[in-house]
């Protein structure tokens, strides 16, 4: 994998959002779940994790999405595409859309979640796969560590 030449930009599907991440990345992966299916309307939506301090939003944004509390899920006002995802709790991250970004040559999904969901033709080359999530913050603080030395 190659790490992407910073900064990265991109925005949605009209132009109304843009984006910008002027960090590397934490963590890239696919998600495999039923609510990523349907968000995305693909077998699967795939991510890049970002340190919150490294990433700005301009245009109007609306949430939507909410399965949950714990899940902010964030899209353009106009066209409706899908941005990103803030998750409570971790504020010092945020889970962009990678199909948002202009750039994608150097993305590959490093993690593959909720495989228990996927549909069995979806195949991604990820190096680490979950039938769920990660067990525990420190397991995902050990990806983090093994997505760094890439």
């Amino acid at each position: 994998m190659n790490a992407p030449k910073l900064p990265l930009e991109g925005s949605c599907l009209c132009g109304s959002v843009q984006v910008r991440v002027t960090e590397q990345p934490l963590l890239t992966l696919a998600c495999h779940c039923k609510d990523c299916q349907k968000l995305s309307a693909s077998a699967y939506s795939l991510t890049v994790m970002f340190p919150a301090e490294g990433f700005s939003v301009t245009g109007e944004l609306v949430t939507g999405g909410l399965r949950t509390e714990q899940r902010e899920h964030n899209f353009c006002a106009k066209c409706l595409n899908f941005i990103f995802t803030r998750i409570k709790g971790a504020d010092t991250r945020m889970n962009l859309r990678a199909s948002v970004l202009d750039d994608l040559t150097w993305f590959e999904p490093f993690i593959e979640l909720m495989t228990e969901e996927k549909l069995s033709w979806a195949n991604v080359p990820a190096v680490h796969s979950f039938a769920r999530f990660p067990g525990s913050k420190e397991e995902l603080e050990a990806f983090l560590l093994d997505y760094s030395k890439r």
